[in-house]
């Protein structure tokens, strides 16, 4: 789950780390009035859940609280369209922050490195909007560091990084301190990843998080109930926003045929053989064990509200899910929704011979193995 902005400075706030002041608003009086408070010079910035909103307009200084509120009135409904999201996203609050007076920027960042499998801690000198093409041409210009969750990081490891990513020694203490703060955040919070970008240095010679972004691992929600009733899902798939609330565990991937197994081995399983076979899985879904026919029928929506897909591949082993069941639960769809697309199922286990049966007088292809399922179905889809 990705939080915004001022949410990300709240709970970076929550562990010490030095933000600038502001409040989250839609309002462009309240706005003004927000920023009279803070001194009439402030930062009004866009809350959207995307990267390059400071090239797209969504960021910008004011010296004077008139300024900031006239912006506010523009921005507010406005659809801002970056490199990072070429369909845009609508403006629906703002931030209106105390300006910073930075002399320096660098970037920060804690999150997963998948290859090593370890959590990793980046650091730059070279902060600010352009950090993308600072990862992508000077690559050794971004120190790391590997973390041991059971430890947090340790002295001489913030050393080695401050010093590596040739960050000027009167502002290696408090970034090194900030890093602290950030790593113990990012465990305690249960995320994916803080990214702070950037980390301004001060004329006065103070650190401070100007920005701030932060995901939250999905599966830890339940450990922290505070952000689930300010979920936004319009940074999502809308198809896996849906899949998400009825508790399916679905992926969007693009292709055009379409996915339903039991058991996530199984289901991936069959997208290598729909691949192998020269076709595109168009997502992932499993339907979890023990499935009824109207989860198996809400599965199968799910998956045809894609306009991509252009064929359905059903693979199911029967253990605790009867196969009977799931027959049901597909027949129950496709009569509901007047599914006009080829369909291959290839059924086994507990109670199969009834859900063939069920199945016998449709339109649905039956296959006795996996590949010739996916080979069928690629055929068929080709074939339209």
């Amino acid at each position: 789950m990705k939080l915004h902005e001022y949410q990300s400075k709240e709970l970076l706030s929550r562990y010490g780390a030095p933000v600038p002041r502001g409040e989250v608003t839609s309002d462009p009086e309240e706005a003004r009035s927000i920023a009279q408070n803070l001194g009439g010079r402030v930062v009004v910035k866009a809350q959207v859940l995307m990267g390059g909103r400071g090239k797209a307009g969504g960021v910008k200084l004011f010296e004077d609280a008139d300024s900031a509120s006239e912006f506010v009135r523009d921005l507010i409904g406005k659809r801002l369209v970056s490199v990072q999201n070429p369909s845009g996203m609508v403006v629906e609050r703002v931030l209106v922050a105390e300006t910073v007076d930075i002399a320096e920027e660098y970037y920060l960042s804690v999150l997963l490195d998948r290859d090593a499998q370890k959590h990793v801690v980046m650091l730059s000198a070279k902060g600010g909007m352009d950090i993308e093409e600072v990862a992508a041409t000077d690559p050794d210009a971004i120190a790391r560091a590997h973390i041991d969750p059971a430890w947090g990081i340790w002295d001489y490891q913030l050393r080695a990084l401050v010093a590596s990513a040739n960050i000027p020694v009167p502002a290696r203490r408090g970034v090194a301190q900030l890093i602290r703060t950030v790593v113990k955040a990012y465990h305690e919070s249960d995320a994916e990843m803080i990214e702070i970008n950037p980390v301004a240095f001060t004329a006065d010679g103070k650190v401070v998080a100007a920005d701030a972004k932060v995901s939250i691992e999905d599966n830890a929600l339940y450990r922290h109930p505070e952000y689930l009733s300010t979920a936004d899902d319009s940074a999502e798939d809308p198809i896996e926003a849906e899949a998400a609330r009825r508790g399916i565990a679905y992926v969007r991937l693009g292709g055009n045929i379409g996915i339903i197994g039991n058991g996530a081995g199984l289901v991936m399983c069959s997208m290598d053989e729909v691949k192998a076979a020269g076709g595109n899985p168009a997502n992932f879904l499993d339907v979890g064990g023990g499935a009824q026919a109207e989860r198996v029928a809400s599965c199968v929506e799910l998956v045809l509200t894609d306009p991509n897909v252009e064929g359905l591949f059903i693979n199911i082993f029967g253990g605790i899910t009867r196969c009977d069941q799931v027959a049901m639960g597909i027949l129950s769809a496709f009569e509901s929704l007047s599914v006009d697309l080829p369909v291959v199922a290839r059924i086994e286990g507990t109670a199969a011979e009834e859900g063939i049966r069920i199945l016998q007088g449709s339109s649905i292809v039956p296959a006795e193995t996996m590949q010739e399922a996916a080979s069928k179905i690629v055929s068929l889809v080709a074939s339209k």
